[in-house]
């Protein structure tokens, strides 16, 4: 966890929710009241986003205890108890909120990651996430996929270069785009990798036959012309597979022998966990 970046994002947090003060509880709870809560699960999934919510109540109030019962990455079930918080009530309900939005939204990623994870048991193949993320919560959301089991791709556009569609168009094609990011990195001194997508069998050999690359995505192919590429490149570059690619199909695309599956759905598309912090 980078406690810097976590702390940053807390702080915004709670400034954006609480404002000028909690009204609500400070005009019906007395400012001495202590009190105590669970976190209660009431779906069944894969739990993340505790080390963070144990962090919020921190900043929330130095005072507040809380006692863990599981811990990122437990497989959980309706009436299960995450933890318990005790301390001052006031503080309890300023942190709820924040716990709850994170922790069921990191939880219900975790749980896609795990169920695609466990369908490429076996194939050699990981799955990977993508850029499409909540603009202020890509570090939580990435954080979530890990915690699923999955593997994090670039964080940004500033620690990998990612040679797409539009950027093979506007560079003028293939050998361009690429001969021009290897001399960027040079007159740069930037030591990034870089990776580069096609869209077909033709532009896979053009990317072959300039090299200097370290990954290629094979994007939108079908499991045929998959199947074919993995064999041209015979493990001289990293592959990794996108577009088209659903829970339905996705062990069909593993079993053509890409090294990674991109999903932008682990982020940009799931259901949270149904989480509770109540009262005790």
């Amino acid at each position: 966890m980078d406690k810097e970046l976590i702390h940053h994002f807390i702080i915004e947090a709670l400034k954006e929710d609480v404002g000028d003060g909690d009204h609500t509880s400070l005009s019906t709870i007395p400012a001495d009241t202590v009190g105590k809560a669970k976190l209660l699960v009431k779906d069944e999934g894969i739990l993340a986003g505790v080390e963070l919510a144990v962090e919020i109540f921190k900043i929330v109030d130095a005072g507040l205890k809380v006692n863990l019962f599981l811990n990122d990455g437990a497989v959980v079930k309706p009436k299960d108890v995450a933890f318990e918080v005790e301390g001052s009530s006031q503080s309890i309900l300023i942190a709820e909120r924040l716990v709850l939005n994170c922790m069921q939204r990191m939880s219900g990623i975790a749980t896609k990651t795990r169920q695609i994870v466990d369908l490429l048991k076996d194939t050699g193949t990981k799955v990977l996430d993508t850029r499409k993320t909540t603009p202020g919560l890509r570090y939580l959301e990435k954080w979530a996929v890990r915690i699923g089991g999955g593997v994090n791709h670039r964080f940004g556009l500033y620690d990998m270069i990612l040679i797409k569609d539009n950027h093979v168009d506007y560079a003028g094609g293939i050998r361009q785009a690429i001969e021009r990011a290897n001399q960027y990195l040079i007159d740069n001194d930037k030591k990034l990798a870089i990776e580069i997508e096609v869209r077909n069998l033709d532009e896979l050999n053009q990317v072959l036959q300039t090299g200097h690359v370290n990954r290629i995505l094979l994007d939108n192919f079908n499991y045929a012309d998959l199947r074919q590429a993995v064999n041209i490149i015979q493990g001289r570059f990293i592959t990794e597979a996108s577009g088209g690619i659903t829970i339905d199909n996705i062990r069909e695309y593993a079993e053509c022998g890409v090294d990674y599956i991109s999903v932008g759905a682990l982020t940009h598309s799931v259901k949270s966990l149904d989480l509770s912090l109540k009262a005790i």
